[in-house]
This record gives C-alpha cells, structure tokens and sequence, in this order.
C-alpha cells in the first residue's frame, strides 16, 4: 500500500474536503480495509452545531462515516477470522467517545476496523447492499439486546423453527427505517413474534422482513390497533424509533400486558422529559446510543456470529435497498444533503473507486 490514500475529511465549521490520509497499520485486533463502498446516515448529514451537541468530545477536522464494506488488505496480530482479499462489511467507529480518531472514519478509501465488528460478506451480496447494515444494525441490536435496554437474549446462529418461537411479541414502531428493517429481523431471529407500524406502501416491505402484523402509524387510530394486535401475547419490549413514536409506544405499554420497557431510538432532551414522565406509570424508557455495541458483547455477537451466517444461507435481509448515489468521495456532499431533505425506505449509498491519484 501507498504511505497515504485519500479521504472526506470534514472541519470545525462542517466544510468538508477531499485530501491526503496516512495508509494506516492495524495494531492487534484490527483490519485494515480498502473501502469500495459507504452508506450515508442522518447522523453524518447533521450540520456543525448540531454535530458538536451530538459528540462533543469529536476532535477535527476528522473523517465521518460509520458504513463500509470493502476488501481486507492488512491483518492485524491475533486476528484469525480474516484473510487478505476477504470481503467485508463492518462498523466504523471513529467517532465514538472511546475512539475518536479518523483512520477509524469510514469516508475514505482505506479504513481501519475493529476485528470483532466486521462480517464476511457472501460472493452472491453486493457490497453496495451490504453496506446499509453496519450502523442501522448495531442500533437496532443496541436497542433488543443491551442489558440497560430492553434486554433480551441475543439470536442464536440457527433459525428458529416453526413452532418454536417465544411466547412473547416485540415492538417495533417505524419498522420501515434502516433502523427498523434490523429490528424486526433481529427481533424474529432472536425468536419473538413482532408487531410493527409502517405506512401502507412500506407494509408488504415489513411483512417480509418477518412482522407478524402492521399498523399504519399515521392514522389516528394506531395505538388501538396496536393494541388489538398485541391482545392476548405478552409484550416482551417495544423499539420507539422516529419522531413522535415515544410518545405513542408509551401509551401502548401502558395498555399492554408484559414488559413497559420501551428502547426509543430518538435520544434527544425530549426523551430525557418523556422517561421522567412515563415513570409514574411503570413504563421504563431507555434511549438507545447505536455504537454502544462496540464496546459491549452484543457487537461481536452481531458481526461475529449472527450476520455472516444469517447472510451466507439467505436468513438476513440487507435492507432498506441500496441506491447509489455517487461514484467518488466528492459525491458524499451532496448526498449528505439529499438526506437532509428526507429520505424514505432506502439507504443512500456511495460506490468509491481506487485513488485515481495513489501517491
């Protein structure tokens, strides 16, 4: 490899440009990964202010990106499960508060990955469809899984059978997100029948991914029809995910026999206010931080041994689909931007080629 490769970097003022890294080295425990493809997210689309409020520890400039698949071309003492050439998909965590550092940032194109948060992708997945996992994925699993959230037990690598299922339903209010696709998926591979919310053009979307029922959240009478698709199952948790789903999921637990553990994926001021006002009614609301995985088991459970083969044999679902939205570095920009505008039931996705200029 070249002693520097090219990179989105981004400073203070949120400006962002594209220029020289130095081609890393993995320390123990690492890959090092030539990216061939990043998924953009809300969180990287936020303006300086509101990035600052997010990761007030961030040091700039740095690189932003937490979604990338590409092929390994270092390997790093004690990692076993990787060999040079392997395709991979994997979660970035530069910008986490253990991390904080830009070689670990995936906009650019040779990115440095933890070991334990990196997956195999099968020859049949492109990697411009794996990429809309890492991120999404770890939120989700972050949110059913982590014992400060709903705390359910993790998958196991085998598919649950038919007949064999939890007594037991999940919720999941905005299922049609990135977000949400994960953890209905998690959610039945963990074994528990769902219940999910999503518009009409997104439901036949949800229902493949493995809902048992969808409710329109956008009618007013959406927490009754929850409710009557939760009657007679236990509620094992409820995954809030959106604005305006807090509010809502608080008043199904409230109805609902089970668990009033409610894991909102909005962490903002207003759900520090809403968990202070649901206590008095035995409803524990928790805000999810989607790279907590990293620094817990539930990462490695995930990149380890639940998502190569849940992908090798068909069982996982990258979702939402892919578009493609650029072809270099200098294209994320603008696709930052087009997210800001909103974007429904797909993941923008940039397809990066080798440095056209390597030195």
């Amino acid at each position: 490899m070249t002693a520097t490769h090219q990179a989105l970097w981004v400073d203070r003022r949120g400006t962002f440009r594209v220029g020289p890294a130095p081609t890393p080295t993995p320390r123990p425990g690492e890959l090092v990964v030539e990216a061939h493809a990043v998924a953009l997210n809300p969180v990287d689309a936020m303006p300086g202010v509101a990035r600052r409020f997010v990761y007030p520890w961030l040091r700039l400039p740095t690189v932003l990106g937490t979604d990338v698949a590409g092929t390994v071309v270092a390997v790093g003492e004690g990692v076993s499960r990787f060999r040079i050439g392997d395709r991979v998909v994997g979660f970035a965590s530069g910008q986490e508060r253990f991390r904080n550092d830009p070689a670990h940032g995936a906009f650019q194109h040779v990115v440095v990955l933890a070991a334990d948060l990196t997956a195999h992708v099968p020859d049949e997945v492109a990697l411009t469809d794996a990429v809309v996992l890492p991120l999404a994925l770890t939120t989700a699993a972050a949110g059913l899984f982590e014992p400060d959230q709903l705390g359910l037990p993790l998958p196991v690598g085998t598919p649950v059978k038919a007949g064999d299922e939890r007594d037991e339903t999940v919720l999941v209010w905005g299922a049609a997100t990135s977000v949400g696709n994960n953890a209905v998926q998690l959610a039945r591979a963990a074994g528990y029948r769902v219940v999910a919310t999503a518009s009409p053009r997104s439901a036949a979307l949800v229902l493949g991914l493995g809902a048992s029922a969808v409710v329109d959240y956008r009618g007013r009478s959406a927490v009754d029809e929850v409710v009557a698709a939760l009657e007679g199952h236990t509620l094992a948790g409820t995954v809030a995910i959106g604005a305006g789903s807090l509010s809502r999921t608080i008043r199904v637990a409230r109805r609902t026999q089970g668990t009033r553990r409610v894991a909102s994926a909005y962490p903002s001021p207003v759900t520090a206010v809403r968990r202070q006002l649901a206590r008095p009614y035995g409803v524990r609301v928790s805000a999810i931080w989607g790279g907590s995985p990293a620094r817990s088991a539930v990462g490695p459970a995930m990149f380890r041994d639940v998502l190569p083969v849940a992908l090798a044999h068909g069982r996982y679902r990258p979702s939402p689909p892919a578009e493609v939205v650029g072809e270099d570095l200098a294209s994320i920009p603008a696709g930052l931007e087009r997210l800001r505008g909103g974007v429904a039931a797909r993941k923008l996705v940039v397809r990066l080629r080798r440095d056209p200029d390597p030195r």
